[in-house]
């Protein structure tokens, strides 16, 4: 196999011998198990409660006074800079509260037209926000801090104006290695501990290299005694690309967004190893993310998208049949490409393994969640910039709260959180518990980021 520049992958960077269609558009065999459980209507788990938030002096002293008195009062001075706005996406199941901000028309409630422009590759993406084709886009987390440091291509400055999503990723193993006996990491670790070489055999792809997918792999395999950088290869593929790779051997294993996982256990070419919400319960994965540029020029704009999302991110929550209605609605082909079904089960909660075990995960894709999906917290910024130091992405420790200051946007996240009336959290930081046992509160990113066994 040819190894590519990660950076500059794009959707026709791996191409499918025997398979020159996309895995997005191949027809799915669901069985009469599955209809007869999307169609009776499935209920959220009772686990999948929502916290409640309340506003804070804390956050609130981190905006300018000028910005937290302004608010979203309407007239000339708060009216949108820019009234119709670009916002790209990949065909993910999380593209969602971009795509029903559109279509359901809360962008006109705040004086915008938001066009979704569905992109190839998070390359594409990364080269239109930076060149300015795209205003905003659905973007990786960690795409966003590696440009902001130069990682992941030219270095430009960056802002993240909120989150869109927690939760709702996973790690799929090809089903030649459950045929090996692996079907989970210690699994994994085992056959590549059993003869020299035989990690360097194994290949998995991740989606971009300063990426969400790329940080979930890396630290599931580490967690695993596994080294990422050194046991096993790793290769960058889009995510509508990865079923039919997989399909046709160029991977054992791959980390993306939903609905790919789920759509490669009904393809019977794959199953889950691991959710991403068991590496991390309620992690950030996609944000809003923009240009500094763009957010200096346009701060009303800024505002106007963020509220019209946090609206549709609400409404994708608010009931079983708005989740429906969205899947419907994103698996047509100008969005996701694919059967609702392959986007519903998972949406709703509810997994299967590919494996025979099935359950209800509370732990499930949140869009909203009372607003504590979409705060751009500071120590999810910095989480990131931690493992990019950790796998060499970064040579020298940065000023972690400074840069997260500097590119999460709490100021224009307030205004826009204003106007669509949710609360903001009590703290700019939060603490989380990951896969391994190791605690991360954001107090000594330095630290922590030195702190692990396996790192590059």
């Amino acid at each position: 196999m040819n190894r590519l520049n990660p950076f500059t992958c794009s959707s026709s960077a791996i191409s499918a011998p025997g398979a020159p269609h996309d895995a997005s558009a191949d027809p799915v065999g669901v069985d009469a198990q599955r209809r007869s459980f999307l169609t009776a209507g499935l209920r959220l788990s009772a686990g999948a409660g929502v916290l409640g938030m309340g506003v804070s002096a804390g956050v609130g002293s981190l905006v300018p006074g000028e910005a937290r008195a302004a608010g979203p009062a309407p007239g000339a001075a708060n009216a949108p800079e820019k009234k119709e706005v670009r916002i790209g996406f990949i065909p993910l199941t999380d593209c969602a509260s971009v795509v029903m901000a559109a279509v359901n028309k809360f962008d006109e409630k705040y004086g915008i037209k938001i066009i979704p422009s569905k992109e190839a590759s998070w390359a594409a993406v990364r080269d239109k926000l930076v060149n300015g084709e795209l205003d905003a886009a659905h973007v990786l987390y960690g795409l966003v801090y590696g440009v902001q440091m130069g990682i992941g291509g030219p270095k430009k400055d960056m802002a993240v104006l909120m989150g869109l999503n927690q939760n709702g990723q996973a790690i799929t193993l090809a089903n030649k290695l459950r045929d090996l006996g692996v079907t989970d990491g210690a699994g994994l670790k085992k056959l590549i501990a059993s003869k020299p070489g035989a990690g360097a055999e194994l290949t998995f792809a991740q989606t971009f290299p300063t990426g969400t997918h790329a940080m979930w792999l890396y630290y599931w395999l580490a967690a695993h005694d596994i080294n990422p950088l050194k046991d096993v290869k790793t290769i960058t593929v889009p995510p509508p690309q990865m079923v039919a790779n997989m399909r046709v051997g160029n991977m054992d294993g791959f980390c993306v967004g939903e609905p790919w996982n789920n759509r490669a256990i009904m393809d019977k070419i794959g199953f889950t190893a691991v959710t991403t919400q068991e590496v991390w319960v309620d992690h950030p994965e996609k944000v809003l993310g923009t240009t500094a540029d763009f957010a200096s020029k346009h701060p009303n704009t800024s505002r106007a998208m963020i509220a019209a999302i946090l609206d549709a991110s609400r409404w994708i929550d608010g009931s079983l049949a708005n989740r429906r209605a969205t899947a419907e609605t994103i698996a047509q082909k100008s969005y996701v490409n694919t059967d609702p079904e392959v986007i519903l089960e998972r949406m709703l909660g509810r997994y299967s393994n590919g494996l025979g075990k099935s359950w209800d995960d509370k732990n499930h894709m949140k869009f909203f969640n009372d607003g504590t999906v979409n705060f751009p917290y500071l120590s999810d910024g910095m989480w990131f910039l931690t493992q990019h130091k950790r796998w060499g992405l970064l040579k020298e420790h940065p000023d972690y709260l400074a840069v997260a200051r500097k590119v999460n946007r709490i100021d224009l996240y307030t205004l826009g959180a204003q106007a669509a009336g949710v609360a903001l959290p009590k703290s700019e930081m939060r603490t989380s518990k990951l896969i391994d046992g190791v605690v991360w509160d954001g107090k000594d990113p330095k630290k922590y980021a030195d702190g692990f066994k396996v790192h590059a």
